[in-house]
């Protein structure tokens, strides 16, 4: 390997799902394929030869996704690239459902527009282990540029057969038993269309916004957060509509707004999938995973339904570990990712969504209502993120943290410490905090969550004031 090439592969780097860099510093043509030799190599060394290749709307996507399918097929593979634009849920999808043993998905998720990136879908049809991913960037240290052959692609319809299976599993019924207005925010992502295709025939009426491709997606990242959802908040009020859903960039992720366009935030999202799922739906066999960023609340409702639960690092990779092992019935976390996992062991946007709607059907309350239902069952639980730029002082002094955690903070007594991924100290009364370094942006992210909003902005402000 010449100076160059160790230059280039050093630049290649996975973090918590698949590899995501600037498009024309590291993501180049010549990274990717050299990302895609790897990959191809460690598939061979498993005797694996299926892979399906899947896109976004992000600048270039299909070029990239092209170049893929040709080191595949140039290295001898059975490949198929996925005939437009898709979410990532429907390659984890064509991986566990249509036979193929691989998958690759071009996408940054919910990074900003200047990112592209590239994520693994293993056989089982999850996101790729760390061993698996460890496996490729050791023989990324070794892999040549390769020549590919101009080959025209084959297509496959992935769309078709996860819409049909989706549908299959949700309650249509219900969902025409009345009228209700659903606005889906698509955020100029791949989820565009799906809400529409899935309630085809049903009483749901689906309003979608930002529906057009948009490689800039509105000049912000396409991320599922309140910041960026008001155009879905306003339209929420304008419409007198009963739920708003929107999508990150390439739909695994989720976020929520009530009937009074008001943003839910992702930790009681998690809480009413799991609500909806173990009360309503009768799923009790196997176990519930959340990742050390994720509400309390899920701790209640698992104790009462009589369910276990296990807590796991940041990165839907971490619950995907778990399912290699054990039966799990339901994985989520903080960042609005939630796998229903008889389905896929994946995170998917729509199909979150749709069992939501079906909560709501169920209920036949407005949101707000069904919200404070379960505060009221399961106690009150307010949330903040803040993300700080990781300059060098800050993760020096999270390294700190880490080496001599406080016994008390902001006046709230630390009961328990905990290092599973970052510093995250739990107090006495549930409350937490927890602090670590994002595995996808260069930020150290503060986590909290308290039963009141006044004790959560103290709690907030006086972690934030430890990295000034």
């Amino acid at each position: 390997m010449n100076f160059e090439e160790v230059i280039i592969t050093s630049m290649v780097k996975f973090g918590t799902d698949g590899w995501r860099a600037v498009l024309g510093e590291s993501f180049t043509v010549e990274n990717v394929k050299r990302v895609a030799h790897a990959h191809a190599e460690v598939l061979a060394s498993q005797g694996k030869r299926k892979v399906i290749v899947g896109y976004d709307h992000r600048f270039m996507s299909e070029h990239f996704a092209l170049e893929v399918y040709r080191v595949f097929k140039t290295l001898g593979f059975e490949c198929f690239l996925t005939n437009k634009a898709c979410t990532t849920p429907m390659v984890s999808f064509a991986v566990k459902y249509m036979g193929f043993e691989s998958g690759v998905m071009i996408t940054a998720s919910h990074n900003p527009p200047e990112y592209n990136g590239y994520k693994i879908k293993d056989s089982f049809g999850g996101s790729a282990t760390p061993e698996f991913i460890a496996k490729v960037e050791e023989k990324l240290k070794d892999a040549k540029p390769i020549k590919t052959e101009n080959l025209p692609p084959e297509y496959i319809n992935v769309w078709g057969e996860y819409m049909r299976e989706v549908r299959s599993r949700v309650n249509l019924e219900l969902l025409s038993q009345r009228y209700i207005t659903l606005v889906h925010d698509a955020m100029y992502g791949s989820s565009m269309g799906t809400y529409s295709h899935a309630l085809s025939g049903t009483r749901v009426s689906v309003y979608g916004i930002r529906s057009h491709r948009d490689p800039l997606f509105g000049g912000h990242a396409p991320e599922p957060v309140e910041k960026y959802l008001e155009p879905l908040m306003m339209k929420v009020k304008a419409l007198g509509a009963d739920i708003g859903i929107a999508n990150d960039g390439d739909g695994d992720r989720i976020a929520l707004v009530d009937e009074e366009g008001n943003f839910v935030n992702s930790q009681l999202v998690y809480a009413l999938i799991l609500y909806h799922l173990l009360k309503h739906k009768g799923k009790k066999e196997g176990i519930v995973v959340k990742t050390v960023s994720t509400t309390y609340l899920a701790d209640r409702i698992c104790e009462r339904e009589g369910v276990h639960l296990r807590e796991v690092g940041v990165g839907f990779k971490n619950i995907n570990e778990l399912l290699l092992k054990e039966k799990v019935l339901f994985g989520g976390e903080e960042s609005g990712g939630y796998g229903i996992v008889d389905f896929l062991p994946e995170r998917d946007g729509l199909f979150a969504g749709l069992n939501l709607l079906e909560l709501l059907l169920l209920k036949e309350k407005p949101l707000s209502q069904v919200i404070e239902e379960l505060f009221k069952e399961y106690g009150r639980a307010y949330f903040k993120r803040v993300d700080l730029h990781a300059e060098e002082g800050k993760k020096l002094k999270l390294k700190e943290l880490l080496e001599h955690p406080p016994e008390r903070l902001g006046g709230f007594r630390v009961a328990k410490v905990v290092k599973t991924d970052g510093l995250k100290l739990v107090f006495e009364d549930d409350g937490w905090l927890l602090m670590r370094a994002s595995g996808t942006e260069p930020l150290i992210r503060v986590y909290a969550e308290m039963p009141a909003q006044e004790e959560l902005q103290k709690l907030i402000e006086t972690a934030v004031k430890l990295f000034e």
